[in-house]
């Protein structure tokens, strides 16, 4: 389950929670079956409670908007792609371990 920190990304709210947003957003593309996925759940709930009011942390359900997985070339998951002023500054595709996380969201602030 989602922590209150993390925004659910739908194609209906990705232009105003990603593309607009003041915050530098990472967004992580997932699936439910996805056991690399689960893995690093837990590990950006803590990351997105870390950076709250500085960044933003969203899960974007591949299976839920698979059009937006094709607009950015989603294919392999998880895939975690850094947004900021609208546009990919960066991305990484595989459960990276905390640190590499919060370096990719440090690195894009």
């Amino acid at each position: 389950m989602a922590s209150s920190n993390i925004v659910q990304i739908t194609a209906a709210n990705f232009d105003a929670e990603v593309l607009k947003s003041p915050l530098p957003v990472l967004v992580d593309f997932w699936a439910t079956w996805c056991g690399p996925c689960k893995m690093i759940a837990p590990v950006l709930d803590e990351v997105a409670a870390e950076f709250a009011g500085k960044a933003k942390v969203a899960k974007c359900n591949v299976d839920d908007a698979g059009e937006l997985a094709s607009q950015y070339r989603v294919t392999s998951i998880p895939a975690l792609i850094m947004f900021k002023g609208g546009q990919v500054v960066a991305q990484v595709v595989g459960a990276k371990p905390k640190k590499e996380i919060q370096k990719l969201i440090s690195e894009n602030l």
